[in-house]
């Protein structure tokens, strides 16, 4: 039985635009844990969120190839086979991507800040020091919510923010698309003895 779809094939379960939307609405995408819109969240967080999110589409993705070749596979299992850095978006990727939406409008800082693992305290900013250098001070998680400009933006503009911002078109970008690599690996088809 044909589990597969036909069109697109497993390349990626959901955009990330579409994602932070609706992580940053309060919907709770993919399994991820409900917020609170009003208060917003930092940046981790939702990036955390999404490379959950994608990690478990992932195996159930898995899961079902395996069960198209009768090999058994729980989701756990297909979960600790997958890489987590395969999983799509490096932190740097993910910061740009939400500088990109910062810059349309469609997030805003709550004003709310909590010291960070690095010791950045609510606040901090850049510093000179007496010889004119700049000293990056570690940053405090800012908290992000949507804005009404965000809320009504379309899908279309929410799953390529490159597109609205710069009216850049993806054909310009990326004219030949690359071969999609899949995560992890199935576990091997046990031989079956004659009886």
């Amino acid at each position: 039985m044909q589990l597969r779809p036909e069109r697109g094939r497993f390349l990626r379960p959901f955009h990330t635009g579409i994602f932070i939307k609706d992580y940053l609405l309060g919907l709770g995408p993919y399994g991820s844990p409900v917020i609170d819109p009003k208060r917003g969240v930092p940046i981790e967080d939702i990036r955390f969120a999404y490379k959950s999110a994608l990690l478990r589409a992932y195996a159930e993705d898995m899961v079902a190839m395996a069960m198209e070749q009768d090999i058994e596979l729980p989701l756990e299992e297909a979960q600790r086979r997958i890489p987590q850095r395969l999983t799509k978006m490096r932190t740097h990727s993910f910061y740009r991507y939400f500088q990109h939406l910062k810059k349309l409008g469609w997030v805003e800082p709550t004003g709310e800040q909590e010291m960070s693992a690095f010791g950045g305290k609510p606040g901090a900013r850049v510093e000179k020091t007496e010889k004119g250098a700049l000293i990056e001070v570690p940053q405090p998680r800012r908290y992000y919510r949507l804005t009404d400009g965000g809320r009504a933006a379309s899908e279309v503009e929410w799953q390529d923010p490159l597109q609205t911002l710069y009216n850049y078109p993806k054909e310009v970008r990326s004219p030949r698309p690359k071969p999609y690599r899949r995560p992890g690996s199935l576990p091997r088809r046990k031989k079956v003895e004659a009886s």
